[in-house]
């Protein structure tokens, strides 16, 4: 038998850190394939989507340690008891002052004019009055709303914990324009995608900020078939491509609110905010998971996720891929907003998952509703040290579901519960292999030899060594 040892190195700020080494299983040398069966969806990897939403985490973030939301919050706390103002009527028409260049030094935005389409339990969905042709129709507006409404926002506050309500209308309010288009150079669409949608901190401003629209607000693209603003966009690919990221940054929006505003402290660690905003998208196909198990919902039986979950699991499938091929490298813990690429957010959404598989997913509502940061917060959320914590989650991505062995061989806390990366990793592997894609198991084990060779490791990463 091989034993293989687990060296877990984590950090809790860029001055502290350690290591644990943890003895994990034994397991046959004659290790077979994975089991996995069923068809994944292509890869969908969004740089620029990533650029500028973390862009606009780390503007916010300097602006909440600034100073700049302190009236809002204390806005706030003076008036908990105030009524919910009624919804306007709608096909009424307001203005909303709506992002159209980010220059972290001098962002700019342009006034629109936008007409509600729809009024719902949680939600206001406008329609900028320059909407290109070719977009939906009154009733797929109507679709789209109750989509949004009654679904997606559900999915994401049973998860998360509700929004602040800062206008007091009871809503958080989807935007749909062509500015949000716009911010996306044609040229860039096919190399780097898009900007599909994102929240913009400074509307939790008051009215003294000009650029301010006072309350909670997602901005998203608009159909544009005939590409006429900038990237072509049917209404088939927004209806596709929309809905996961609204749930990604409604996370952000939630997250944002509660430790910023509500509670007055600093926003979240972004490594943190992004695992959980990553976990958001994946809830989306939980929900499809959930109503259609296996063989019902998928054009071929042996999928292993259901068809309506598409749009929902790309993210979290190529970004753990990613980092299990450089999770030596690839900081869980270390590295800032503006870092852009892809292995530190699967590393980021695989602890997220991990923790909520371990704690149960009420773990993510303790995550959001605090003044608490980082790995204080969630060692206050589970009442666990955050170093043990993370040994585990180290071991886990390894020992969890090894070929060949019940998957109780690994003790509970060093597995997962709801997925099993290794299957999906090798199903990746054989849809969608290629030079990105290379192998179907992506973990790296090192053998370690009798040589006195040093070797170096970044804080909140994870390597595997075998003897």
């Amino acid at each position: 038998d091989q034993a293989t040892n687990a060296l877990v190195s984590y950090s809790l700020s860029a001055a502290s850190g350690g290591s644990a080494s943890i003895a994990a299983l034994k397991m046959s040398p004659q290790m077979s394939p994975s089991g996995a069966v069923g068809t994944l969806p292509p890869l969908h990897p969004n740089p620029r989507q990533l650029a500028f939403e973390q862009a606009l985490r780390k503007r916010g973030r300097a602006m909440a340690l600034a100073g700049d939301f302190r009236a809002r919050t204390a806005a706030i706390r003076a008036s908990i008891a105030r009524a919910v103002v009624a919804a306007p009527a709608v096909g009424s028409v307001r203005s909303f002052h709506v992002l159209s260049s980010f220059d972290p030094n001098k962002p700019t935005w342009k006034t629109v004019g936008a007409q509600l389409e729809y009024v719902g339990n949680n939600i206001l969905l406008y329609d900028d009055t320059l909407s290109p042709a070719g977009g939906f129709t009154p009733t797929q507006l109507q679709q789209y709303g109750q989509y949004f409404d009654a679904t997606l926002y559900p999915i994401d506050t049973s998860a998360f914990g509700q929004p602040s309500d800062v206008d007091n209308n009871g809503h958080v309010i989807v935007l749909m324009s062509p500015v949000v288009n716009a911010d996306t150079p044609a040229s860039d669409c096919q190399t780097q995608g898009y900007v599909a949608d994102f929240f913009d901190e400074e509307d939790f401003n008051t009215a003294s900020d000009p650029n301010s629209n006072q309350g909670e607000i997602f901005y998203t693209i608009v159909p544009d078939p005939n590409a006429t603003v900038s990237c072509q966009h049917t209404v088939a690919s927004v209806d596709f491509d929309v809905p996961s990221v609204f749930l990604h940054e409604l996370q952000h929006l939630i997250n944002f609110s509660q430790h910023a505003i509500v509670h007055g402290g600093s926003p979240e660690a972004g490594w943190l905010d992004e695992g959980l905003s990553i976990t958001a998208e994946e809830l989306g196909s939980v929900y499809y998971e959930n109503k259609c198990p296996p063989p019902s919902c998928r054009t071929d039986p042996s999928q292993i996720f259901p068809d309506s979950s598409e749009g929902f699991v790309q993210g979290f499938l190529y970004d753990s891929y990613k980092f299990a091929q450089l999770p030596d490298t690839a900081s869980v813990t270390l590295h800032s907003d503006a870092d852009n690429g892809f292995s530190w957010r699967g590393g980021d959404w695989a602890l997220v998952r991990w923790l909520g598989d371990q704690m149960g997913t009420g773990v993510y509502r303790k995550l959001e509703d605090t003044y608490l940061t980082g790995a204080a917060n969630i060692e206050n959320a589970t009442g666990q040290s955050f170093p043990s914590l993370f040994a585990n989650f180290g071991l886990a991505l390894y020992t969890d579901s090894l070929p060949g062995l019940p998957r109780s061989t690994a003790p509970a806390a060093d597995r997962f519960v709801s997925r099993n990366l290794k299957q999906l990793w090798a199903r990746l592997y054989a849809t969608s292999a290629s030079a990105d894609i290379p192998t179907p198991t992506p973990e790296l084990v090192t053998p370690i030899t009798s040589d006195t060779t040093a070797q170096g490791m970044d804080p909140g990463a994870v390597a595997f060594y075998r003897l």
